[in-house]
Formats: structure tokens, sequence, C-alpha cells
């Protein structure tokens, strides 16, 4: 996630797009339930993954420092 933030690879999506604030996220107990959702969440329309994050985190604020915190 740092390395999102600091823009690490110049030519990543993260990058190119200006994404940096990490406003939703799960916990998974293994490496492939993390990798399954995510290619779920890639099938997903926008207004889905918009409404996702409303409800998860309506005022969009950065978790990034939260999650630290919880880890």
């Amino acid at each position: 996630m740092v390395e999102h933030k600091e823009k690490y690879y110049p030519n990543s999506f993260t990058a190119k797009y200006n994404c940096y604030k990490l406003v939703y996220f799960e916990h998974f107990m293994n490496i492939e339930e993390a990798i399954a959702k995510e290619k779920q969440l890639k099938n997903w329309k926008r207004q889905w993954k918009i409404n996702l994050i409303d409800n998860f985190n309506p005022d969009w604020e950065d978790l990034f420092y939260k999650l630290n915190e919880e880890i």
C-alpha cells in the first residue's frame, strides 16, 4: 500500500490514474479467497462497486491509517 501511495511504479494503474486512497478492504484467511473476491469485483459494474464503498465507507475516507492501527 505504501508503494501505491508513493507511486513507486510510475507506469502502474494507481500512478497513472492517481489512485492514492484506500476506501475499501476485506480480510481473508487465505490468498485463494482473496484472489477469488478480487476477480469477482473486477467483473462488477462500476455502480455496484461505488455502492459497495458507499455502504462500507460512506465518507470515502482514506482507511490506510486505520488499517495499520488494526494490524
